[in-house]
């Protein structure tokens, strides 16, 4: 399972890659769960690092052509994956609608598509997380992605079993990653439901989600993944 490290710049980035981490994700915590950086820190981040970069591109209201020109601004700016947040739909076909106008702008990158694993605690009722992997296969997205809306401490493992969701990516041909507040100590219990990536901020930072990223962190979490 792979190791992914979500970053804020790139000296972080720098921090992340050397201490392991397999995919170095940009976002911007201060602007929601898949908060969106600006494309001259996603440019800094790919320079300096030499492996392929992860990036949100918001938790995204229902607006296709929104998310699109969202996505290829990531794209154009070294974004290798492109995530975005199923955040603002909760049907079926709008999450298709939104996740294929995506597809379409970013024809080289790999689409993420993201749900929420506590979508029934939010006022507006995301995406169920359930739907999440035959939305992506219909749209002709590659990778799903279950986070949490709210940062609150409780993490993704407090508001779903890993192990349906994965078996249905996996059904769909499709890579799952799990993230959400995850722990060290989650790390086995999420590679053990066999995810693809394990996704983590707060765990890797001095301080919490808003702290200063830390290396010896990021390593410890790397070497409870062998393989």
């Amino acid at each position: 399972m792979k190791l992914l490290v979500s970053v804020v710049d790139a000296d972080e980035a720098r921090v992340a890659a050397a201490a392991g981490a397999d995919i170095i994700d940009v976002k911007n915590p201060a602007e929601g769960s898949l908060g969106a950086p600006s494309p001259a820190v996603i440019a800094a981040v790919c320079a300096a690092v030499g492996q392929p970069v992860s990036v949100a591109i918001g938790d995204m209201p229902n607006l296709p052509g929104t998310a699109a020109l969202a996505a290829a601004g990531a794209a154009s700016s070294g974004a290798t994956f492109v995530k975005v947040g199923l955040w603002g739909v909760s049907t079926e076909d709008d999450a298709v609608a939104l996740l294929s106008a995506v597809r379409a702008a970013v024809p080289d990158a790999v689409v993420v598509a993201a749900a929420y694993a506590d979508a029934r605690r939010v006022p507006h009722a995301p995406l169920a997380p359930e739907l999440l992997p035959r939305v992506a296969r219909a749209a002709g997205v590659e990778v799903c992605l279950v986070d949490t809306a709210i940062k609150d401490g409780r993490g993704l493992l407090e508001w779903l079993s890993p192990e349906p969701i994965v078996a249905a990516a996996h059904d769909a041909g499709l890579e799952i990653a799990l993230a959400g507040g995850l722990q060290a100590e989650d790390l086995p219990v999420v590679r053990d439901a066999g995810a693809d990536i394990a996704g983590v901020r707060s765990a890797a930072c001095v301080g919490g989600r808003s702290g200063a990223l830390d290396g010896a962190l990021v390593a410890a979490m790397r070497m409870r993944l062998p393989g």
